[in-house]
């Protein structure tokens, strides 16, 4: 999914989540190799209603007076321009027109290539470069508009999604899981942070130290991600999918590669063809580094359009990774066992 209004919303020149992402990868989409692998989907707006099935009336007021100055801060990271609130809600309707297509059989998967991004903005406030929270609202869209009892957010991106947890901290519907750098911005994300009432249980974080690359994410999304998903059984898999985990990102410390997004987009896959009749939706989040972007992007694509290439198996180093990074895996899998008897 793509379209020239997210290339709209303006940040300034040194910013960077800057419109320049979303060139580079669609130029990569319009290669000759690329444009049998997708068909182009149009999105559309968001409504008020549906943004505030998890935004404020007020913060929807206050994003869209940003539409008559040149230049807003939403926060000291978050700038808008006159056309970020129209951008922003195609962002947001852009996720919704694919969980359409999705839900209503027409498709079974859905890369949305929109910015801005989402999955740090809160109910009352944007931040994190992020101004509607895309997959919040995508997940409590499902939920109102198609009865969905049970969705999955996974969230690979390097920061953990703070306004995604918080939106759904106490609602079962929603299972929400996320690896992230930690500490680190926005200082949210510990292993102990699992929901409340109801929704207790129901977050599940995985926070990281910097320098973990492909086995070790691997590694989580098989061993930790796959067992859960297996009890949970969702009927909808939605991802925050940001690539600042990428090696060379100037924003992170991790060290994936274009392969190893290629294999998370494949255990992702096994999750939503086993419990969610194959409905994958992925929403673009973070990714800093153009040309990693442009290469992460095209192995998730290649994996999404079922493209063969060389072998991903990675057995027989998973011992190593769990020796080295036990301490991190444990104290995640300490938390888990209280909610999940597949620990």
């Amino acid at each position: 999914m793509r379209d020239p209004v997210y290339l709209k919303h303006r940040t300034g020149e040194f910013h960077p989540e800057s419109h320049l992402r979303l060139e580079a990868l669609y130029e990569l989409l319009d290669e000759p190799e690329m444009l049998s692998l997708y068909d182009p989907l149009e999105p559309r707006k968001a409504t008020r209603k549906e943004i505030e099935y998890v935004h404020s009336p007020d913060y929807y007021d206050t994003v869209k007076a940003t539409s008559s100055r040149d230049v807003t801060y939403l926060d000291p990271d978050t700038a808008t321009s006159r056309h970020s609130f129209e951008a922003a809600l195609y962002a947001a309707g852009g996720v919704l027109a694919g969980i359409d297509l999705l839900l209503s059989d027409s498709k079974e998967r859905v890369f949305a290539l929109v910015r801005p991004p989402g999955h740090h903005a809160e109910k009352e406030r944007g931040m994190g470069f992020c101004i509607f929270n895309n997959v919040a609202v995508g997940a409590a869209y499902a939920m109102e508009r198609y009865s969905i009892r049970r969705v999955l957010i996974v969230d690979w991106d390097l920061h953990h999604g703070n306004g995604t947890q918080r939106s759904f901290y106490t609602d079962p519907r929603v299972l929400y899981f996320s690896t992230h750098q930690y500490p680190y911005y926005p200082g949210s994300g510990a292993a102990e942070e699992t929901g409340h009432g109801e929704g207790e249980g129901y977050t599940v974080n995985v926070p990281l130290a910097p320098g973990m690359g492909d086995e070790e994410y691997c590694f989580i999304f098989e061993k930790i991600l796959l067992p859960i998903a297996q009890m949970y059984k969702p009927q909808l898999l939605l991802v925050s999918a940001g690539f600042d985990a990428y090696h060379d990102d100037p924003l992170g410390g991790m060290r994936l590669t274009s392969s190893g997004f290629k294999r998370l987009t494949e255990v992702l896959k096994s999750i939503a063809e086993s419990h969610a009749d194959g409905k994958l939706l992925l929403a673009l989040e973070g990714g800093y580094d153009l040309n990693g972007l442009r290469d992460c992007v095209k192995s998730v694509v290649e994996s999404l359009s079922d493209v063969k290439t060389a072998s991903t198996s990675h057995s027989g180093k998973q011992a190593a990774v769990h020796g080295q990074y036990e301490r991190y895996i444990e104290n995640v899998l300490s938390v888990q066992r209280r909610y999940w008897s597949c620990f």
